[in-house]
């Protein structure tokens, strides 16, 4: 076993092949084209190609160790480790990842993330089990680590915004009574049973927040929109739902428009941003997923955040490569648990 301290193991940092270069944007002039498919398993067929570009996503700055941050190790190239020289602890560019323990080779981890990335509508397990030839249980397990990643990142709070509610699922398998109904509509709920409640805020040109929430009342609005959206906002938009009346204070106006008297747009007032957002939610479900359970729901809107969010992004792959090798490990267990 060489020591030879801040190294990768198959050639240094300053030879990287030109396709690593080119994809990281370290060429500048070209790094604005998108990476397609065909590109990517061309580049990253092998498992080398893989791991050299993970460890330029985790370590811009040099490997360190994930324990102790020094940067005197010692790679054991056999084994595609290092071994840190100050706390003794051997790791690899997964451990302490989203990837860590994975039995997956890494070109088919970058297939499923470019799948998942690349796909405006997502792509279901059944249908990535097919395409990369594994497991159900497999393809399923992949594509909530990579949701679980999307969901971990830390997010600055909006400024102009549109906010609206929006509720998921099929049809109900049983009416509510009339008296049910309306007592859960004066309660901020769904009129049919078990069906989710969704509040998104849209920055007007820029990013979305999507949570799920126990009913639309007022604390439940009001307490969303002060987590997400900055204090120096200037404008807050939504429908009449009343509820949101009283957000409105010194630095921010809260206009509405009416719907149910088919107004949709009032000057800058109008909610079809985030109307847009939903429409694309609803698309997922419809044309992907079919199905997306309360306890899992979270994850798919954080999957649909990141992409909206990174929707002018022409390296949503490798942003997606980053927050995997970023990211805390998320376990089949915690994944599966009651």
């Amino acid at each position: 076993m060489t020591r030879s301290g801040n190294t990768s193991f198959n050639r240094s940092r300053s030879d990287i092949s030109f396709g690593s270069r080119f994809f990281l944007g370290i060429e500048a002039p070209m790094a604005t084209q998108r990476l397609d498919l065909p590109t990517l398993i061309e580049r990253y067929h092998d498992e080398d190609r893989c791991r050299e570009l993970l460890e330029m996503l985790r370590w811009p700055d040099g490997v360190r160790c994930p324990r102790c941050e020094a940067d005197n190790l010692s790679p054991i190239a056999t084994r595609h480790k290092w071994d840190c020289m100050a706390c003794g602890y051997q790791f690899s560019v997964t451990a302490g990842t989203v990837l860590q323990d994975s039995k997956l080779p890494l070109w088919k981890w970058f297939l499923a993330t470019y799948l998942v990335a690349e796909s405006k509508k997502g792509i279901s397990s059944n249908q990535l089990k097919r395409t990369l030839g594994v497991t159900y249980k497999t393809a399923w397990f992949l594509t909530h680590r990579i949701r679980g990643a999307m969901g971990q990142l830390e997010r600055a709070q909006l400024g102009v915004v549109e906010v609206d509610e929006t509720f998921t699922g099929g049809k109900p398998r049983y009416r509510m009574s009339d008296e049910d109904r309306y007592e859960a509509m004066k309660r901020g709920e769904s009129a049919t049973k078990k069906r989710p409640i969704i509040v998104g805020a849209v920055e007007r040109g820029g990013e979305v927040r999507l949570r799920v929430v126990p009913n639309r009342q007022r604390g439940t609005l009001h307490e969303f929109i002060r987590s997400e959206v900055a204090d120096d906002a200037s404008a807050i938009f939504t429908d009449e739902w009343g509820p949101y009346i009283g957000i409105a204070d010194e630095n921010t106006r809260h206009e509405t428009v009416k719907h149910s008297d088919d107004e949709w747009v009032r000057g800058d007032v109008h909610t079809n941003s985030i109307e847009g957002v939903w429409s694309l939610f609803k698309r997922s479900v419809i044309g992907t997923h079919h199905h997306m359970s309360v306890k899992h729901l979270p994850a798919y809107l954080d999957e649909i955040a990141f992409k909206f969010n990174n929707r002018s992004n022409e390296h949503i792959f490798r942003e997606t490569l980053r927050v995997l090798v970023t990211a805390d490990p998320l376990t089949y267990e915690t994944l599966t648990a009651d």
